[in-house]
Order: C-alpha cells, then structure tokens, then sequence
C-alpha cells in the first residue's frame, strides 16, 4: 500500500477510535465536572455539541481544502484532535469540557478532507475497493475505540483522552514527514454560500420523490442515536457494569455488526430485494431491544448480539434502493443531502434520547430501548408506500 493511504487511513482509524472511546467514560466524566446524580442531559449536549460541530465545519474543511491543499488542513486538524483531547483529559468544569467537545468535532469534520485525498491519488477503476477500506479502516477504530476507552478509563478516568492526545500527534507528525501533497491547489476566494450545509437539501426538497426516502434516512439515523446516548448509562444502571466491560459490549455489538454488514448484506438484497430486506432488519432490531429492555443479566445481551447486528443490514438496503431515485449525474449531489441529514439527526437524536432516558432512568432504564421501538414504527409505514422509479420484486407488493 503506497505511503499516503496508510497516513490517510491511520487518521480514520484515530478519528473512529477518538469517537469510540469517549463513550464508556462520558458518564464518569460528567459526574466529576458536574457533580450531578443525573448526567443523562448533559450527554445529550455533549454528543449533539460534537454532532453540531461537524455538520457545520465539513464543507468548511472541504472548501479549504481545495483552496489550500489537503495536506496543511490535514496537518491542522489532526493537531486540533490532539489539543481538543488534552483539553478534555484537564477539564475541570463542564464548560472546558464542552469546549473540548466542540473541537474534537470540528477536526473529525476531517473526513471529508480524507474521502477527497484518496479520490485525488486513486484511478476510478480502484476508488471503490478503497473507499470499502476506508469503511473498514472507521469500523475497526470504532471497534477498538470503546473497548480501548473502558479499559483505560477503569484505571484513570482522564487517561484514554491522553492516549488519544498522543496517538493524533504521532499521526500528526507522520503526516508531517510522509504525506505529500495530493493536487495543486485552487487558490481565491472561497464561495461562502457553498458552505451553508443546508443549501442542498433546498435541491433534494424540490423533488417531491426523494422526501420520503429522507425522511426514512433522517429517522434510520435519529433511531441509531439511542445507542452512543444512553448505552453506556444503561449498562452501569442495570448491570453495574464498569467502564471495561461497557467497552467490551460496544466493541462485541461492532465486531457482530462488521461482520452482517461484510457477508449478509449483499446476499438478503439478492435473495429477498431491497425493501423486504429493510423490513427483516427492523424486525431483528426491534426483537433484540425487546430483549435487551426486559434483560435482568448481562449475558442475555451478548447472547442477542448476533440478532442485533441483524438489524443492520437495513441500512445499506435504504442506501442501494435511495441510488436508483437518482439519475447518474446526481448522485453526488443527493449522497451529499443525505450526509447532510445524518449529521442533523446526530444532532436532535442525543438531545431527545437523553431527555427520554432522564425520565425512565429511576424506574425503568430499559424502557429507552422500547421508545427506539416506536421510533422505527413510524418507518414501515413510510416505506410501505414509497413510489419508486425502478421497483424491485418483492414479497409485501407481488
């Protein structure tokens, strides 16, 4: 593999693992800098702070890099990773907290830098096969993230943002000396409205069609919001768990889901068709929350695990089925709304999910598991009805 790709997909991997870890510690965190009982609305502002931050600063990054280079915004941000963790590892207050959040999210804004680095210095006829590594390079960091931030966060509750400090600024350095720049940049003046991150949705809400596929896009991701929010309250509340194991269980769910994703996907949307097989993955994940919401021992949710990660291959059928709405030409245009509106939901998912969990956590912690429930019951009838321009044969239509 040529030297650029493994600095590039060294940042994913940390940007993944930076992610990943903050969520078996967050709780801990938030009780020390609070000194709250109830952390479960603080959370909730500090994922959807990250999420915010993100979703304004990714067409920031992407627009600077043209302009610039994709190299200093690389070297730029991967040192803003490392500062925003230190900042982290040394709040004190829960605003010197929030503020390390909303860096950390502003550099994970990132991605979109590295997606234009590698289509920059890859032939189109490889984009996709390294596009899949991409993928797999963020699922193995999200994998060790959790488990990586329970482990150490059990033996010092600060030390997984240290570690994270120091693995982005060796990144850093490495992308100093072995990255080379990969196109000649534009320079002028950047076009300050192509940053507004709602102006394509403008685009996408002009073709009555294309509403209710973002609608089920905007509720797939809302829903997946519960988990990064209250997994970790969830399991300390029910099963006492620690940090380690709490990592253990987020790292098992990833390793499951990885591995549906990799293998199932692709042979249920052959055999069954994309929207049966959106149908099967909400199926699996509503049985397994129910599950998991009546669970009284740790070890029903490893055995639910393999069920659970089921309920993933609705997605990538969502994604394939949303493809064939749009001609050829607008593909990027349309990935980009829906980029756009995963971001949104990231940010009013923790905040309501959160609010959820404050109100059940006394009586009740794994009721948060059936509002997700109702949440995906507002999907089936949305995709039930769906006009589509090249329907598939399926069991539900004939």
């Amino acid at each position: 593999m040529k030297k650029p790709l493994i600095v590039i997909f060294t940042a994913i991997v940390l940007d993944a693992i930076g992610i990943g870890l903050v969520f078996p510690i967050l709780p801990g965190l938030l009780h020390q800098v609070t000194h709250s009982g109830n952390v479960a609305p603080y959370i909730g502002i500090t994922t959807a702070i990250y999420a915010v931050m993100q979703f304004v600063f990714a067409p920031v990054l992407g627009a600077l890099s043209d302009k610039l280079g994709r190299r200093p915004v690389l070297l730029i941000s991967l040192g803003g990773a490392a500062i925003s963790y230190i900042l982290m590892a040394s709040a004190s207050t829960l605003w010197m907290l929030l503020i390390g959040r909303a860096i950390a999210g502003l550099t994970s804004a990132n991605m979109a830098v590295a997606t234009a680095y590698i289509t920059d210095i890859t032939p189109e006829d490889k984009r996709a096969a390294r596009f899949g590594v991409f993928n797999a390079m963020f699922g193995i960091g999200f994998i060790i993230g959790p488990v990586l931030g329970g482990l150490l966060g059990d033996y010092w509750l600060r030390l997984p943002f240290i570690v994270a400090a120091g693995l982005n600024a060796c990144n850093m350095l490495l992308a100093l000396f072995a990255l080379p720049e990969s196109r000649k940049p534009q320079g002028g003046k950047i076009d300050l409205a192509a940053l507004n991150p709602i102006r394509p949705m403008k685009w996408a809400f002009s073709m009555s069609g294309l509403t209710p596929l973002i609608l089920i896009f905007f509720i797939f991701s809302f829903s997946g919001e519960v988990y990064g929010t209250c997994w970790a309250l969830w399991g300390a509340d029910t099963f006492r768990w620690d940090g380690l194991w709490i990592g253990l269980s987020l790292g098992t769910f990833g390793v499951c889901q990885a591995l549906v994703q990799a293998f199932l996907t692709g042979p249920a949307v052959k055999l069954m068709g994309e929207r049966p097989t959106i149908f099967v993955g909400l199926a699996c994940a509503a049985l397994a929350l129910v599950v998991m919401a009546l669970a009284k021992q740790s070890w029903i949710v490893f055995a639910i695990m393999p069920v659970f990660a089921l309920g993933g291959i609705g997605t990538p059928a969502l994604q394939s089925l949303a493809t064939k709405q749009v001609g050829k030409g607008q593909q990027g245009q349309f990935q980009g709304v829906l980029a756009s509106v995963i971001s949104l939901s990231a940010i009013i998912g923790p905040l309501v999910f959160s609010s959820i969990y404050f109100l059940v956590q006394k009586e009740w912690p794994g009721a948060i598991w059936l509002s997700d429930i109702l949440v995906y019951m507002i999907i089936v009838p949305v995709v039930l009805n769906l006009r589509l321009k090249k329907e598939e044969p399926d069991f539900i239509n004939g």
